[in-house]
């Protein structure tokens, strides 16, 4: 049998070898092989989602399976296996990483240790969505965080005009000491685990099968809680992320938008739904109020930005909101239970498209204008109709345009946050949504409409090879907003038995 999800993983890193030989001079060829080993694991990593559609009713345990023994006397292996969870983060990898790896064309300086870099965090990802074992989850963890801070410090770009300055440095620095910090403490929680479960293995096969103790699961729920809710943007725990995502690169923001944040949000359904269940149902509730915070506070921050990528940041920290508000609902009673947990897994695929989607069209619009202030773009729609086209395109996907992945979301979430014990955080978190609508139509109308600044009256449209990415991202948008059951099916199978609802 080919090891496919091994493939899928190994690729990218495979392809960092090869380039860190290559002589720097030659950047076609770097650019080649980076663009090859995203394509190879993207077309792979679509290849898996849809044979595991067809498949779905196999969903609710790991398929693909790969096993190969490693430290036995300690219970460590290399373990990849992919279930109805990790599906779908699967697929929204390989199409984030590789439209990164396209918009990454862009890159005019040290494109060698850029793309080994680039690289080398993508296979981290991927390993964090199909680790079976542990042991090697917090590796594949480790190697999708540490690579961010020399990105970031490297090729990112500082913030001077209006309000707070960022510079990149101090930016980078503060992000590796969060995901540091989050990554410590989930490593303290699977050594936790080992020893309370008993069965001194890093198997999560197994460990869903051991039987911890209401006190073990307690302590073990906010440790992993924690741990995971550094990297999915929870407020208060959430200053790393506008700092970060504002001064990394084009492609790097779509990566920390686009997937890390997700490991965050893929880690709390793993480790704290699955793994400690009476602890979820216990805490979770209460922590839900904090999703509404989220939605509040990221959506008010972001309307007082001018700086267009502060702002999708800030929207990033209201949209995990919704998140947070959907995994509140575990412990509902049915359905509403299975539609607010659902629709936070829904929200993480989403909300990792669309976000791509705009920080990719933002970053291309400030490459030819050299401004990120939306005040000073201008009426650029009569210039520029494709980057208009795709930035209003992702904007409504992000407030929730019917049709399109947000809207799905977030009446999941809201529903089954409305059918649950904490009703009234629905209705708080509903204006959350107004702001949302506010600050990205005010965007809409202060970069594209209006006057057209007359410094821009020579800036170009969007080029083929940038349109290539903008249609991948939209078109996965708006296939799985209008078939969303190519999502939600797989999702159900694991999630109705997590919740102990019959199929």
């Amino acid at each position: 049998m080919i090891p496919i999800l091994s493939l899928i993983i190994w690729l990218p890193a495979v392809a960092a070898l090869f380039i860190a030989v290559v002589p720097r001079t030659m950047v076609r060829l770097i650019q080649f092989l980076a663009l090859a080993a995203g394509a190879g694991s993207a077309f792979l990593s679509l290849r898996v989602f849809a044979e595991g559609f067809v498949n779905h009713e196999a969903l609710d345990k790991f398929q693909w399976v790969e096993a190969i023994p490693w430290l036995e006397s300690l219970g460590i292996q290399y373990k990849v296996g992919v279930d109805g969870l990790s599906l779908s983060m699967m697929l929204l990898t390989g199409l984030v990483s590789f439209a990164a790896l396209w918009m990454s064309l862009s890159i005019d300086k040290r494109q060698k240790e850029y793309f080994v870099l680039c690289l080398l965090a993508i296979t981290g990802v991927y390993g964090v969505f199909a680790s079976i074992d542990l042991f090697f989850f917090v590796i594949f963890y480790e190697l999708a965080s540490i690579p961010m801070y020399f990105l970031v410090g490297i090729w990112g770009s500082d913030k001077i005009g209006s309000g707070r300055p960022i510079y990149r440095e101090r930016a980078a620095t503060k992000l590796l000491l969060y995901l540091q910090l989050g990554g410590g403490l989930v490593l303290l929680g699977i050594l936790g685990l080992y020893f309370a479960s008993g069965a001194h293995t890093f198997d999560l096969q197994v460990l869903l099968s051991s039987h911890l103790s209401g006190p073990h699961q307690k302590v073990l729920f906010l440790v992993f809680f924690i741990g995971f809710a550094i990297e999915a943007g929870l407020v208060p725990l959430h200053t790393w992320l506008p700092e970060g995502h504002s001064s990394a690169p084009t492609p790097l923001s779509m990566l920390l938008a686009g997937v890390l944040l997700k490991m965050g949000g893929y880690g709390i359904m793993r480790f704290c739904l699955q793994l400690t269940p009476a602890a979820s149902a216990a805490f979770l509730p209460a922590f839900a109020i904090m999703g509404a915070v989220n939605v509040l506070y990221g959506g008010l921050c972001a309307l007082r930005q001018s700086d267009v990528k502060v702002m999708i940041a800030y929207s990033s920290v209201s949209h995990m909101g919704m998140f947070y508000l959907g995994i509140g609902c575990f412990a509902a009673a049915a359905p509403f239970n299975s539609y607010g947990v659902l629709g936070a897994h829904f929200q993480l695929f989403s909300h990792g498209v669309i976000t791509a989607l705009l920080f990719a069209v933002a970053g291309a619009v400030y490459n030819k204008t050299h401004s990120r202030d939306l005040r000073a773009w201008g009426g650029l729609g009569a210039r520029t109709p494709y980057y208009t086209f795709f930035y209003v395109l992702a904007a409504m996907g992000s407030l929730g345009l019917p049709g399109m992945t947000g809207f799905w979301a977030e009446f999941m979430a809201l529903f089954g946050t409305w059918g649950s014990q904490n009703w009234w955080l629905a209705v708080l978190a509903v204006p959350g949504l107004l702001i949302t609508t506010m600050f990205l139509l005010r965007s809409v109308q202060y970069g594209f409409f209006g006057p057209l600044n007359p410094d821009h009256l020579n800036v170009k449209d969007a080029d083929w090879w940038e349109l290539v990415a903008f249609a991948l991202l939209a078109f996965a948008a708006i296939f799985c907003g209008i078939i969303p059951r190519v999502l939600t099916d797989p999702a159900l199978v694991i999630i109705r038995p997590m919740l102990g609802v019959g199929p």
